[in-house]
């Protein structure tokens, strides 16, 4: 089943990360999400699949969290079940729910590519993010993202044991991100710092990549089986 949750929490920092944690830790994928500033905070919405009887624990660790003051299940789509997200390959038949608007002929050449030249990666997946239509955008370069996170966490974390979503954090997000992008831990929550996918005088959030490889990273098995 998909979900649509709306969240309204009173600050933007780290809320992202914090809540994709608790998703993938109760069973589900992130398959999009969208950040608004509001008057008094932010506004995150999240569109996630996963099974009917994991959303309880999902609705108890929500309202919980620390950053959450308040959160609606604005939607529900039965159905559908939870998406695998292959390893980097030509052949890989990973899917999203935003399928219709990925390019996945641009997707299947870029992955083998990406593989090779890994970790050197962020100048062809920028150059990739500028020259994709607006309505493409977010999907694509989310989908790839959850891609190659799932790639590297089978390559370089998939024979560790299960971890806490903190501990996933710090033993897996961090050193997988480090050689990517200038990363500030603060606990169990990353700051991106002077992101490549961000320009100036373009107020939009532009890191869909970032999302889409800490979705497949923090996903474990779940991401990469």
């Amino acid at each position: 089943m998909e979900i649509e949750i709306k969240v309204i929490s009173d600050r933007r920092e780290g809320l992202l990360i914090g809540l994709a944690q608790i998703v993938i830790a109760s069973g589900f994928t992130l398959q999009r999400q969208r950040m608004i500033n509001i008057d008094d905070g932010a506004q995150l919405n999240m569109v996630i699949r996963g099974d009917e009887p994991n959303l309880p624990q999902l609705q108890q660790r929500l309202a919980a969290h620390e950053l959450v003051r308040s959160f609606e299940i604005v939607g529900v789509s039965a159905g559908a079940s939870p998406a695998a997200t292959a390893s980097p390959s030509p052949t890989g038949g990973a899917t999203s729910a935003s399928e219709a608007a990925i390019d996945q002929r641009k997707v299947e050449d870029l992955l083998p590519q990406l593989a090779r030249s890994y970790p050197d990666i962020l100048p062809r997946l920028v150059a990739l993010d500028r020259e994709l239509p607006q309505e493409q955008r977010e999907a694509t370069m989310r989908h790839i993202g959850q891609r190659v996170g799932a790639w590297v966490y089978k390559r370089d974390y998939a024979l560790g044991g299960q971890l806490a979503p903190g501990e996933a954090v710090r033993r897996i997000a961090q050193p997988a991100l480090r050689p990517l992008l200038q990363i500030e831990a603060q606990g169990d929550l990353l700051r991106v710092q002077n992101s490549p996918f961000c320009r100036k005088g373009d107020p939009g959030a532009r890191c869909h990549f970032i999302s889409g490889m800490l979705a497949g990273l923090l996903g474990g098995k779940n991401g990469a089986d």
